[in-house]
């Protein structure tokens, strides 16, 4: 599985479409916003019947989010642990160096720019999922 924390629904749609081309991935959960995507991670809220014992083997990390904005999501993520060791890539469109020192600082594994250009947009998803979903090795649950 997949989490995909994006609020724009066009990034939510090039990435679904990006990764469905790639054929990597078992399946996408979308979250539109930190709360979302901590209910699910955590199992509360609308998510509260969840089984919590399975995890995303990667979170894909928008920092411009609204309700709790990403940094705060990796923040609480890295601060349980239950959540520490779930390989954490934050994709998004900042171009704030704070914003990649402060993702990394918080633990995320890895920044990307989102391309703007759609060919490298595709290309961008494909090899992140290739190598966090085939070549990576995670630790165990």
């Amino acid at each position: 599985t997949v989490m995909l924390v994006e609020d724009n629904p066009d990034d939510e749609t090039l990435t679904l479409r990006a990764f469905k081309k790639s054929d990597v991935f078992d399946e996408i959960v979308v979250a539109r916003n930190g709360v979302e995507a901590l209910e699910y991670l955590f199992a509360t809220g609308q998510h509260a019947s969840r089984d919590s014992s399975h995890m995303p083997q990667v979170i894909l990390l928008d920092l411009k989010l609204p309700k709790i904005d990403g940094l705060e999501v990796l923040r609480r993520l890295r601060a349980d642990t239950r959540t520490r060791l779930i390989p954490v890539v934050v994709l998004t469109s900042s171009r704030e160096a704070q914003d990649m020192v402060e993702s990394y600082s918080l633990g995320a594994n890895s920044y990307i720019r989102k391309p703007v250009d759609y060919l490298q947009f595709n290309e961008a998803v494909r090899q992140l999922g290739q190598y966090w979903l085939i070549l990576n090795e995670a630790p165990p649950a």
